[in-house]
Formats: C-alpha cells, sequence, structure tokens
C-alpha cells in the first residue's frame, strides 16, 4: 500500500518560490509519482511526473521553465520545486502515484493516480 504526505504549501507572492514535498512509501522502483493541482473551480490536472526508476520527468506546459520535479529515494520524498510563481498556480497540490493495475490508464487519466495524498494549498497573491 503506498502511502503519501504532502507539505510545503502556502501563501506566497507572485514572482516568489515553493518547495512542496512528498513524504512516499510503499511504492517500488517502476512507480510514477506525479504531481496534480486543482485549481479552484476547476478540474485536477497533471502538472508534473517522475520515474522514479529512471527519474524520466514531464511537465505540463504551464509550467515548463519554472518547476522542477526531483526524487530523492534516500529520503523517499518527491519535491516539486516552483518558481516565479503566478496567480494562474493557485490550487490544491496533490501527490500521486500508479499502481501495476492503474498503469493501463494514460498518464492524463486521473484513474491513473491510484493513490493520492490529502493534499498541501498553494496561494499566489498578485
Amino acid at each position: 500500500q503506498v502511502q503519501l504526505a504532502e507539505s510545503g504549501g502556502g501563501s506566497v507572492q507572485a514572482g516568489g518560490s515553493l518547495r512542496l514535498s512528498c513524504a512516499a512509501s510503499g511504492y517500488t522502483y517502476n512507480s510514477y509519482i506525479s504531481w496534480l493541482r486543482q485549481p479552484p473551480g476547476k478540474a485536477r490536472e497533471r502538472v508534473a511526473t517522475i520515474y522514479i526508476g529512471g527519474e524520466n520527468t514531464y511537465y505540463t506546459d504551464a509550467v515548463k521553465g519554472r518547476f522542477t520535479i526531483s526524487v530523492d529515494n534516500a529520503k523517499a520524498t518527491v519535491y516539486l520545486q516552483m518558481n516565479d510563481l503566478n496567480a494562474e498556480d493557485t490550487a490544491m497540490y496533490y501527490c500521486a502515484a500508479d499502481s501495476p493495475s492503474s498503469r493501463l490508464y494514460s498518464f492524463d487519466s486521473l484513474q491513473r493516480w491510484q493513490y493520492l495524498g490529502q493534499g498541501t494549498q498553494v496561494t499566489v497573491s498578485s
């Protein structure tokens, strides 16, 4: 059973930075872990993904060049470094992991992300 716990959210002014952390347990080295976000009144979306075994990464266009996803396997923690934040980044951010059975779904399907943390709020004021 994969367990995920996010931390590091908060309020920041536009142009500022935050680093989110996801303490993970129960995952394997062929797992993918993503950061998803859900802005107020909008659908949840995938922001970034990392392959634990090879550290291949993916970013949605809106965050490319500003966000960096990384993993420290010794600490079993996945990070999301967020720079140059803007108001459109305001959302609840979730750490999510897939499972062998959920890998039949595409990366952009929410059904791919079987395990979800409780979320951490990021608020960017302009």
